[in-house]
């Protein structure tokens, strides 16, 4: 089981209630909210396994270098002493992730980051040649392009909560989209993504873009069609790819999960206790994370059943 940990804990921010707080008055929402996330998640998948995987850069600089525009809206407004690609997080939320980080650690959970990387590239390198079945969960669809039903590979989409996840294989992303998995970045590239700032080609959305790839293929198919004045591409759609051609050169690459980054020797193995008792004991009565400190140490012995 790989997690994209932000993506669960801003859903655990946003979604239980500010009022959960320390004994201090901090807020400990989205640090609850992500341990009760990961309670349930073992409990229902019973995975031998776990990884939460980490943004150690959240918005890569390789990436923005191709196109500008990528997660711009989400960056922090200008201000005096502010990076230029500091992410734009609550500040309730903001006091939390170090204290996820501590918990994570105490427990034992494997936490993975790659410089220079996004978690979705993590995911994709933990995913791929695993030789193990692979849950993925996540909130962020750019992740279907994993989905594998060869080597066992599944995303368990959270975008309706985590207790109303959805089970995605590659019958559903046909379902949904009108491609396959392996064509779901190009399809992506195609239509555009406001939240990830990806503009897409303009007047090409979801039906064209799907359209074009049972046609032809993959976007590099596409783009020879459209250079060849006999193809069945009509000339609008044609025009519209050439116009886009400065923004399909490097799009790909943007798009496309990283499935190569050389991560070292990890023990993913998901553990029967916490790595540190005492130091989890300490954290779950400084931040009162009372029943859901009951909850993953119960996720955690089941384990060792």
């Amino acid at each position: 089981m790989l997690l994209d940990t932000a993506s669960l804990y801003f859903r655990a921010f946003f979604g239980v209630p500010d009022s959960m707080r320390a004994p201090d008055g901090t807020p400990v929402n989205a640090v609850r909210g992500l341990m009760d996330f990961i309670s349930r998640l073992t409990d229902e998948y019973r995975p031998t396994h776990l990884a939460c995987a980490w943004d150690n850069d959240w918005r890569p600089q390789w990436r923005v270098d191709l196109i500008p525009s990528y997660k711009a809206h989400r960056v922090v407004a200008e201000r005096p002493g502010a990076a230029p690609d500091v992410e734009e997080v609550p500040d309730p939320l903001q006091v939390q992730v170090p204290v996820i980080r501590e918990v994570l650690a105490a427990l034992g959970i494997a936490v993975v980051g790659a410089d220079e990387m996004e978690a979705d590239d993590v995911i994709g390198t933990l995913a791929t040649g695993a030789g193990m079945p692979v849950d993925v969960v996540t909130g962020d669809r750019d992740l279907f392009q994993l989905i594998d039903d060869a080597a066992r590979v599944r995303v368990l989409y959270t975008a309706r909560g985590v207790g109303r996840h959805e089970r995605l294989t590659a019958h559903e992303v046909v379902e949904k989209y009108g491609v396959l998995p392996e064509q779901y970045a190009d399809f992506a590239t195609l239509r555009g993504d406001t939240s990830d700032g990806l503009p897409g080609v303009k007047g090409v959305g979801e039906k064209t873009a799907a359209a074009l790839l049972l046609a032809h293929g993959d976007l590099t198919g596409i783009r020879a069609a459209a250079a060849d004045s006999t193809s069945s591409i009509a000339p609008g759609v044609r025009a519209k790819l050439a116009a886009a051609a400065p923004y399909l050169d490097v799009a790909p690459r943007v798009v496309a999960v990283r499935r190569d980054l050389d991560l070292g020797d990890l023990d993913l193995t998901w553990p029967s206790g916490p790595a540190d008792p005492s130091a989890f004991a300490a954290l779950t009565e400084q931040w009162g994370l009372g029943s859901s400190a009951e909850r993953i140490l119960a996720a955690q012995s089941a384990t060792a059943e």
